[in-house]
């Protein structure tokens, strides 16, 4: 159930304030390339902001301490917090939590939900998600190793995952598992399972280097070992079987939250942009801002993020009429094509900046290494475009 416009208009403003007025203005005080911990007196002085404005958790309905946003409401929120490294964590509606948040409230047992789900929604805790294996094409998710084999009343844990992201610090996993491997249905052999990461078994290898930068703590990506990991039956996140179908619920708002914040940093790095076009001059009185091919690349630039966020909010509005099924052919078409623009517009920012644009003096090289990835996490781009092109193609297989 969507706010009224004119509350959330209101609400829309004050995250608008928060995030010039308490966040952009220091970005320097939580440089991408300190670590985690580094940052985590600063962040949680603006969450406890945050918690006094009512704001926390805002992605969560209001009967589990959010604020009851629709997802196009709730977009055009994670464009404004994405504007900043740290706008989501601040407000307790980062990936994965947040979608981790989400399953437990539409799958949890009472149990599940009074132990995880609500110092999550709290801020008082992390998680984690792991599914993708390194010994399997995570484009196929109804293929992977790790199992869960029933044992009493406990299941035991066997397999190697890795992106299994946030895992440095968080207290627990949602670990994919494949629970029923002879079932005649692909999709009904895997099931979702909760896994405490204090369990003994539970086997932390590493955090990935990705482009040149390990991460830490929620800002990391980790190789994970379950080894003979043993949690009680209780831990089972929804029917068993259930795991696919519970991923793809996911996965469809998820997209909604991933394409907004590109957005919010395409405008990050499309503003840089245009303040170095009209700063740098080749000569004096000569701004690289008169040369035709940077008026193309800011014209071009202004065109795709305005698309952009028109297709995003469009695809939100089906989601939150029709369901998420209805609209995959819009989820589809605007993961890959809004991977590709935040693509576009970083690089045209970082070439705009010349040898600048390649230091760490500026946010651009980390948002160019870290949103490499937007082009293949949450199903690479080409799998996406096959899946809309076979759509539009049924109508006329016909």
């Amino acid at each position: 159930m969507a706010l009224p416009n004119e509350k959330f208009e209101e609400i829309k403003l004050k995250i608008q304030k928060f995030v010039d007025n308490e966040m952009v203005v220091h970005e320097e005080d939580f440089n991408v390339n300190l670590k985690f911990a580094d940052h985590l007196e600063f962040l949680e002085e603006k969450r406890n902001l945050v918690r006094e404005m009512g704001l926390f958790a805002p992605q969560i309905s209001k009967e589990h301490g959010g604020l009851g946003l629709s997802l196009h409401q709730l977009g055009q929120i994670y464009e404004i917090l994405g504007k900043t490294f740290y706008g989501l964590y601040v407000f307790n509606c980062q990936a994965p939590d947040a979608g981790n948040m989400e399953i437990l409230i539409e799958h949890g047992s009472d149990y599940q939900k009074e132990t995880f789900l609500n110092p999550l929604v709290e801020g008082k805790i992390r998680s984690c998600f792991s599914m993708t294996e390194p010994e399997f094409a995570g484009s196929n998710p109804v293929i992977m190793g790790t199992t869960a084999v029933k044992d009493g009343s406990n299941y035991v844990i066997n397999g190697h995952k890795w992106f299994t992201s946030s895992a440095d610090g968080a207290d627990f996993a949602i670990v994919m598992v494949i629970t029923d491997p002879e079932n005649e249905n692909p999709y009904m052999r895997a099931s979702q399972i909760i896994v405490p990461t204090k369990t003994e078994g539970f086997k932390f290898i590493r955090n990935i280097s990705v482009m040149g930068d390990e991460g830490d703590g929620w800002n990391a990506h980790a190789e994970i070992i379950y080894d003979n990991c043993i949690v009680p039956e209780k831990n089972l996140l929804g029917p068993l079987g259930a795991g696919f179908k519970i991923a793809q619920d996911r996965l469809g708002p998820g997209r909604i939250h991933h394409c907004m914040r590109w957005i919010g940093e395409c405008e990050k790095a499309f503003d840089m942009m245009c303040q170095r076009a009209a700063s740098r001059e080749l000569s004096p009185g000569k701004p690289l801002a008169m040369k035709q091919t940077i008026q193309n690349w800011i014209a071009e630039s202004r065109a795709e993020i305005n698309a952009s966020r028109l297709m995003v909010l469009d695809a939100a509005k089906k989601i939150d009429k029709e369901g998420a099924y209805a609209a995959k052919v819009e989820i589809s078409t605007i993961k890959f094509y809004v991977a590709q623009v935040l693509q576009n517009v970083l690089d045209r920012a970082v070439q705009v900046h010349g040898a600048l644009g390649m230091t760490d003096d500026t946010p651009l090289a980390s948002l160019y290494r870290h949103e490499r990835s937007a082009r293949i996490y949450d199903g690479a781009d080409e799998v996406h475009k096959s899946r809309v092109a076979k759509e539009i193609m049924k109508q006329y297989l016909k």
